[in-house]
C-alpha cells in the first residue's frame, strides 16, 4: 500500500477548504489530467487529483489489473480527508471509481460526497456498449485506442513511448472490463451525469439510465465533443459542479 500523499496531487493547496473535489482520471490517464482545473474554482474549493499506481509521481509501482485494489488504495488514503465536505467527480473508468467509491464509503457508514459527478460512463448496471480489448495483441489494442480518439497519433505512433505506456492502459482497461456490477440501495445524495454529444459509445439513454442509483436529485448535461470532450468542456462541467455543491 502506498502512502497516502501519493494517491493525491494537489495542484492549488487550500489550507481550510470549504470543499474538496477529488477528481479520478480516466483509464491511462494520470492526475495531470486535472492540473489546470483550478484555475476555474473560487479559492475556498481545493482539488485533489486521485492519481493511480503505475504512473507519473506513482512509476514505480505496478498498476493494479484489477479494481478492488485500486478502490482499496483509495480509500485508505481518503479516510483522514472526510473532515470537510467533499464531492466526487470521475471521468469515464474514473466514474466507475468514483461510484463504487461511494458505495464502499456507504457500506462502512462513512461520510458521502455531498453530490457525484460522473462523465462519459453509462451506467453500471448497463451491459457494455463495446467489445472489451485488455486481452487483444498490441497491435490491435492501439488500433482500438485510436478509435477512441483520446491518445494523440504522435504518441500511438511512437514505438518507445507506447512500450512504456501500453502495460498501464493495459491494466486499467483490464481492471475495468472484468469488474462486474453488484446491485446495492440507491444514493441519497445528488448525481449529475455530463456526456459527450458525438459520444457514440455512451448514449444518452445510457447516461439517464443513472438515475436509479439515487433517490436524491438527478440531472444529465451535455456538451459538444467526442469521449474526451472534457479537456475542451472543463470550465463549463467546473461552474456546473461549483454551482451543484453551492446548492444552486
Amino acid at each position: 500500500m502506498s502512502p497516502p500523499n501519493a494517491c493525491f496531487l494537489r495542484p492549488r493547496p487550500v489550507g481550510q477548504p470549504r470543499l474538496r473535489l477529488f477528481c479520478f482520471p480516466y483509464a491511462g490517464g494520470s492526475a495531470a489530467v486535472y492540473h489546470q482545473w483550478p484555475a476555474a474554482l473560487p479559492a475556498e474549493i481545493e482539488l485533489l487529483a486521485v492519481q493511480y499506481p503505475g504512473r507519473a509521481t506513482r512509476m514505480r509501482e505496478a498498476p493494479h489489473t484489477k479494481l478492488s485494489p485500486i478502490l482499496d488504495d483509495i480509500e485508505s488514503a481518503l479516510t483522514p480527508l472526510l473532515d470537510r465536505p467533499y464531492a466526487f467527480f470521475g471521468h469515464s473508468m474514473g466514474a466507475t471509481v468514483a461510484f463504487e467509491l461511494a458505495r464502499r464509503l456507504q457500506a462502512a457508514g462513512r461520510p458521502l460526497p455531498k453530490h457525484l459527478f460522473l462523465s462519459g460512463r453509462s451506467a453500471p448496471h448497463l451491459p457494455p456498449v463495446k467489445r472489451q480489448i485488455h486481452a487483444l495483441s498490441d497491435s490491435e489494442f492501439v488500433d482500438a485506442m485510436r478509435e477512441f480518439n483520446g491518445t494523440p497519433a504522435e504518441i500511438l505512433e511512437h514505438r518507445e513511448l507506447m512500450e512504456m505506456m501500453l502495460p498501464i492502459i493495459r491494466a486499467d482497461f483490464e481492471a475495468l472490463e472484468t469488474w462486474e456490477y453488484q446491485p446495492s440501495p440507491p444514493f441519497d445524495i445528488p448525481i449529475s451525469v455530463f456526456g459527450g454529444i458525438a459520444d457514440d459509445g455512451v448514449p444518452l439513454e445510457n447516461l439517464d439510465a443513472w438515475t436509479i442509483h439515487t433517490a436524491g436529485r438527478f440531472k444529465r448535461h451535455m456538451f459538444p465533443g467526442d469521449h474526451f470532450f472534457l479537456h475542451q468542456q472543463h470550465a463549463a462541467m467546473l461552474n456546473i459542479i461549483v454551482r451543484a455543491c453551492a446548492g444552486e
